[in-house]
């Protein structure tokens, strides 16, 4: 099977040479016909590092100048987001370490850590420490979201694990162990499922409950949210070693695994009724990354099946490997109840490349 990810790999580097000269300058989120649009006006974007992301990975594999070029560029632009208050978020892990992180790493750059750095002080400053949770999402200055939490944040946390390596301040890992042991409590339910939000009470901490966010509705099973706690708790399994998040992980991806479609395809939601054709290849490649690392850890051969069997569908039937369009994957959603589904996200295209270099031997480790 390694030979067949690899010739996807060559395939992928080949089309992303002609995208990459195509779309200079740009950071792209999502297409315009067959074209990446470009999010640089709105630079406090969620999704703003996962195309240098895409092109530093794929840089790790020959040092294509082109791939580091535009990254860097994606990386210089991503500063003024330090200057917007409102647009630092919790999202500054997937802003950052693909980015600053990545290049930090692959060349060793000044002032990529110092960027890196910069941004895990702003994450680890949402901290609560009355329910030892990372606040998610900005408000108007209300307070109106000060108590919300989300299980997207278990994967930023890398973020602060690694300005704790970097620093040798052990304040970045004690924040984010105790958001890990507040979203294993609270987020992942009995029989491995995953609600999307939390509610807090701002200033006690007291737990008022979950909500429905992007998923179909309360209780019920968002896919990518349950994509993000697999491999979330993975990796902070990876950075402490603590049984509690490799077991957290492994539930979680037993539940997503026993709701795979017999076609492999995975729904925006797994309660979603069958007249509904919504599909997000973005979570099933961002599963598929986890279910990979937790082969690693743990060695058992279900963990790597489940994700070939992920990764072959799409391979198979939601990939475009030609340059002629811009994006990889092609049947992707943000959330279940937005007007638009089936469509191409440059995160999809991200963690679906992430998977292939794994399966390649050929990743570099940017968490």
């Amino acid at each position: 099977m390694e030979l067949i990810w690899r010739d996807i790999l060559e395939k992928i580097y080949r089309k992303e040479e002609t995208v990459a000269q195509r779309n200079a300058g740009k950071i792209p989120y999502s297409t315009d016909g067959n074209f990446f649009d470009d999010r640089s006006e709105d630079i406090c974007w969620w999704t703003n590092g996962f195309w240098a992301g895409l092109l530093w990975q794929l840089y790790g594999v020959k040092k294509n100048a082109l791939f580091r070029k535009e990254a860097e560029r994606v990386e210089r632009k991503l500063d003024r987001n330090f200057t917007i208050a409102r647009g630092m978020d919790h999202d500054s892990g997937f802003k950052w370490l693909l980015t600053a992180g990545a290049n930090a790493l692959l060349t060793g750059s000044g002032e990529s850590k110092n960027r890196l750095l910069l941004a895990a002080n702003d994450l680890a400053g949402r901290f609560n420490p009355a329910g030892n949770f990372l606040r998610a999402w900005n408000d108007p200055g209300d307070g109106t979201n000060a108590g919300i939490a989300i299980i997207d944040c278990m994967m930023n946390l890398p973020l602060l694990y690694r300005a704790s390596g970097m620093t040798g301040d052990p304040r970045f890992r004690a924040i984010a162990v105790r958001h890990a042991e507040t979203a294993r409590k609270y987020f992942v339910r009995e029989d491995g499922s995953c609600a999307h939000i939390a509610q807090f009470d701002p200033e006690t901490g007291e737990f008022l409950g979950t909500l429905g966010g992007q998923g179909m509705a309360v209780g019920s099973s968002w896919t990518r949210g349950q994509s993000w706690a697999i491999y979330g708790f993975a990796l902070s399994y990876r950075h402490t070693r603590r049984e509690q998040f490799l077991a957290t992980s492994e539930r979680v991806a037993h539940n997503f695994m026993e709701c795979i479609p017999k076609n492999g395809y995975i729904p925006v939601d797994f309660c979603q009724e069958q007249a509904c054709d919504a599909e997000d290849d973005s979570a099933a490649a961002i599963a598929s990354c986890g279910l990979l690392e937790l082969f690693r850890i743990t060695g058992k051969e279900e963990y790597l099946q489940a994700a070939e069997r992920l990764l072959g569908a799409l391979a198979e039937g939601r990939c475009d490997l030609t340059a002629e369009r811009d994006n990889i994957l092609t049947r992707c959603s943000a959330a279940y109840h937005d007007e638009k589904h089936n469509f191409a996200l440059i995160y999809g295209d991200y963690f679906f490349t992430e998977a292939v270099l794994k399966l390649s031997d050929k990743e570099t480790f940017l968490w």
